[in-house]
């Protein structure tokens, strides 16, 4: 008997299955902690509560946040890796753009975002037992805002371009693809050098993230069209 999930093509669908757990627990916590969690806190009353709040929970849900990137990225490396699709295709161009966004963002988690919640949750731990804040908290709080937004921001364009991989055809001139990467690039590394030296601008709100994100994905797709 031969089981269909060992050949390459079961393999591929078994670590496509696996990318989408992931990435729904990975985005969920990502839209949680940016749609969610800050007007919620903020609610929380006497103020002096917030701190032991954040000091219980705010562990646990980083930690599924940032393992869910981590197995997302994982198998979607895996996925392309038994995929029966050339990257170099139609198909290729469209899922690796929207995985320049993902790897992009599972680097925010791991090197930005993490990194800094750390120093706030081990801050908000000392001030729940009675402690003073760690001087540096309120920066890496701010830090790892402007990255979870601006994942929030990538977010949008890449669900969008792993679904059109398989769901929008389009006509790609893959022999212009070399321009389309380095334009990829610009935009993205721009964004991406705002992540880490900028400012939120009009990401301060969950209505502008959002709205940006929608733009953001609308002129990817059509440079997209305009270049290839």
């Amino acid at each position: 008997m031969e089981f269909a999930v060992f050949s390459t093509q079961g393999l591929n669908y078994v670590f496509k299955w696996l990318h989408f757990f992931f990435g729904i627990m990975w985005i969920g916590h990502l839209y949680y902690f940016n749609f969610t969690q800050g007007t919620a806190i903020a609610q929380v009353e006497p103020a002096g509560v917030r701190p032991n709040v954040l000091s219980k929970f705010l562990p646990v849900a980083m930690w599924w946040f940032r393992w869910g990137a981590m197995w997302t990225f994982v198998t979607g490396l895996l996925m392309l890796h038994f995929s029966n699709f050339p990257l170099s295709g139609d198909w290729g161009v469209k899922i690796l753009t929207g995985s320049v966004f993902g790897i992009l963002m599972w680097a925010n988690v791991w090197f930005i975002i993490w990194p800094a919640q750390k120093i706030v949750i081990q801050s908000n731990q000392q001030v729940a037992t009675g402690g003073q804040p760690l001087p540096t908290a309120a920066a890496n709080g701010a830090k790892a805002l402007l990255a979870s937004r601006t994942n929030t921001l990538f977010s949008i364009p890449m669900l969008f371009y792993m679904g059109a991989a398989s769901h929008l055809p389009m006509q790609i001139d893959v022999s212009r693809q070399s321009t389309w990467w380095i334009v990829l690039a610009i935009l993205a590394g721009g964004l991406e050098f705002n992540a880490i030296k900028g400012k939120l601008g009009p990401m301060q709100t969950v209505k502008g993230v959002i709205t940006c994100g929608f733009i953001l994905a609308a002129v990817v797709y059509v440079l997209m069209e305009v270049i290839l």
